[in-house]
């Protein structure tokens, strides 16, 4: 993808010109692998999640993906609904396999809003400060709609389970009656 750096005379706030501003999908997308690497480290903390073992690729193979939404969303024309994230519906379903609570994908969730900010963060002085605050309600609201996405599939797969197992318990009465 083309990357937008443009000519800018903002200084740095010790009187130094800044030589160009980026915006932030492009940030995010150049520091992709350091905002999965972030992520993880995060996790590694958590003992809730730590108590599911998973391999490296278990872990984090969700990441580029749902990112790569959050950038394609932040690329939008500002007011456009981006369409639902199947990564996220996936992920959903995979965690619920791996045996994620609900709370456990929160907390996913949630650390992967606090290392993007952290990394915009980190970049400040390349941003194009103008564009900021509308971005990070757009990351949010993003990554949010992927949350919602993955509990949807979460509830859907519990809702299937609930019926099979009221199927199985009717199957069990009637032969307890005939």
């Amino acid at each position: 993808m083309s990357k937008s750096v443009k000519p800018s005379k903002v200084t740095n706030g010790s009187g130094g010109a800044v030589a160009h501003t980026e915006n932030v999908a492009d940030i995010l997308e150049e520091q992709l692998s350091v905002v999965i690497a972030e992520w993880l480290a995060k996790v590694e903390k958590e003992p809730d999640l730590m108590g599911i073992s998973l391999t490296f690729e278990e872990r984090t193979g969700h990441l580029p993906q749902l990112l790569h939404d959050v950038i394609a969303r932040l690329r939008l024309d500002k007011g456009s609904k981006a369409p639902i994230s199947k990564a996220a519906g996936h992920h959903g379903d995979l965690r619920r396999k791996q045996g994620y609570t609900v709370a456990m994908a929160v907390e996913e969730s949630r650390l992967l809003q606090v290392v993007i900010f952290s990394t915009l963060h980190k970049s400040r002085q390349h941003l194009e400060f103008s564009t900021l605050l509308p971005d990070i309600v757009t990351i949010a609201d993003e990554v949010d709609a992927q949350l919602k996405e993955q509990m949807l599939r979460f509830m859907a797969a519990d809702a299937s389970e609930a019926a099979a197992g009221k199927k199985t318990a009717n199957s069990n009465d009637l032969a307890r009656i005939a």
